[in-house]
């Protein structure tokens, strides 16, 4: 069996990898148990200088990196070197703040001394996928690995060469071998890996069908999970909002990545009064985003990442218009090479549409109208998932007074939903369970231990 490497904007097959043989899954494995059994032992410290060492290779490699996502899983080059910087900071972040996130908490009790320490668990199995194919990992990495654990990384199946090129970065930073290791194998190959005694516990950041099979077999197993799923995430407008603006911002917000984000604004909730001057301002927008190869600097949406996921993308178009969806923008498949596909804005979008219950990931906008405030709210509850969501509104108060109604792991007001190192990281429902970054995050993967001396 083998994995290849195709570049969505062209089709071209760039390189097959081989996939990992059960012999080399089993080395795999067993060096990551023994190297749990040294890393443990090594100070916060000497895992810090490790990653700001892994920070610099980073950034140094920035461009090679993102040339690397550009051509195996289409992502515009400047978005890439983006990402990189992300990573770079990520590593950085935890370098300069995992001691005191980890450092032993004093507790008054009968005892005469008493605290909580937090110790690592061991190799943290973590699925991830191919949208943010450095990002994602390194979100994971950073924090388990200053944790003490160690790592073996089940990359997506499209981005092998990414996955390597994350495992190299590790080797040159001078991180001891089996400390991140890397499998190369099929989606049919994670539950052995999961049922192997020597894997402790087991993340992953994908679809909420995949959360809940991985959910399913580490619960077989008694093992630790934190599942960071699929979002639909609404981009509510307020009757007060600062239209232009949220106009670009809202275009900016369902575009990045090509729409390939759990946390792009896919549901974009207006209030009636505004939405026709809203729709105009932010057709405008979607209309000039340049659509072009991902080499190009001046390319602002690369390809969907597979045909597969074009088809799929085109399929919620159509069936979300045949309901009585107004298409206002895009929504036709483009002639030539490649996975491209237009940015498109769906307007009178209902309950029952596939662009309304499902999520879209690619550059469709799903626009929805609603009553008042409270209806706004209401619509934007109405999901399955509750990943992240935005307030768009002059009154910052008013916006303070909707945000404990609104189910979701995060919600920003007058901003773009962006993962950030210092604050958790994670949904609710269907979007998954636990919580990645910040020093919430560093605390997932560890035994929270009692100490109580009398």
């Amino acid at each position: 069996m083998s994995l290849r490497s195709v570049d969505p904007a062209s089709g071209e097959v760039l390189a097959t990898f081989e996939e990992t043989t059960p012999a080399e899954i089993e080395r795999i494995l067993d060096g990551a148990r023994r190297a749990f059994l040294d890393w443990r032992e090594r100070s916060v410290k000497q895992r810090a200088g490790l990653m700001a060492e892994a920070a610099r290779l980073l950034r140094a490699k920035k461009n090679d990196h993102a040339r690397a996502m550009a051509l195996e899983m289409g992502k515009p080059v400047v978005q890439g070197e983006a990402e990189i910087e992300k990573c770079a900071w990520g590593c950085d972040y935890y370098a300069e703040h995992a001691a005191a996130f980890l450092a032993e908490q004093p507790r008054a009790t009968d005892a005469s001394r008493s605290y909580v320490r937090f110790d690592p668990l061991g190799p943290v199995l973590a699925i991830m996928p191919w949208n943010f194919p450095f990002w994602q990992v390194f979100r994971f990495a950073a924090p388990t690995l200053m944790a003490g654990n160690v790592a073996v990384l089940k990359h997506a199946s499209n981005v092998p060469r990414c996955a390597l090129e994350i495992e190299q970065v590790f080797r040159a930073a001078g991180f001891p071998e089996g400390v991140f290791s890397v499998v190369l194998v099929g989606s049919q190959g994670v539950g052995r890996l999961i049922a192997d005694p020597r894997i402790r516990a087991a993340t992953l950041t994908g679809s909420d069908h995949a959360g809940s099979q991985v959910a399913e077999q580490a619960g077989r197993q008694i093992k630790k999970t934190v599942l960071e799923l699929g979002g639909s995430d609404p981009f509510i407008v307020l009757d007060d909002a600062e239209l232009p603006s949220t106009a670009k911002s809202a275009a900016t917000a369902r575009l990045l990545n090509a729409g390939q984000s759990c946390i792009a604004a896919k549901r974009f909730i207006v209030l009636e009064a505004v939405a026709e001057r809203f729709l105009a301002a932010f057709v405008s927008e979607m209309a000039a985003r340049r659509v072009g190869p991902p080499l190009e600097r001046e390319t602002e949406i690369g390809p969907l990442a597979r045909h597969d996921l074009r088809e799929t993308v085109h399929r919620q178009v159509e069936e979300s218009v045949r309901r009585g969806a107004r298409l206002l923008l895009g929504g036709r498949v483009p002639d030539g090479p490649g996975a491209f596909y237009p940015p498109t804005v769906l307007d009178g979008v209902e309950r029952g549409m596939p662009a309304f219950d499902e999520e879209t990931f690619g550059p469709v906008a799903a626009v929805i109208r609603a009553r008042d405030e409270d209806h706004a709210v209401a619509l934007a509850n109405d999901s399955q998932f509750g990943l992240g969501a935005s307030i768009w509104t002059r009154d910052r108060r008013r916006a303070e007074r909707l945000v404990p109604r609104i189910e979701a792991g995060c919600v920003v007001v007058n901003g773009v939903v962006r993962s950030d190192p210092r604050l958790p990281f994670g949904g609710v429902k269907r979007s998954g369970y636990g919580r990645e970054l910040s020093d919430y995050g560093i605390r997932e993967f560890v035994n929270i231990k009692s100490v109580a001396i009398w």
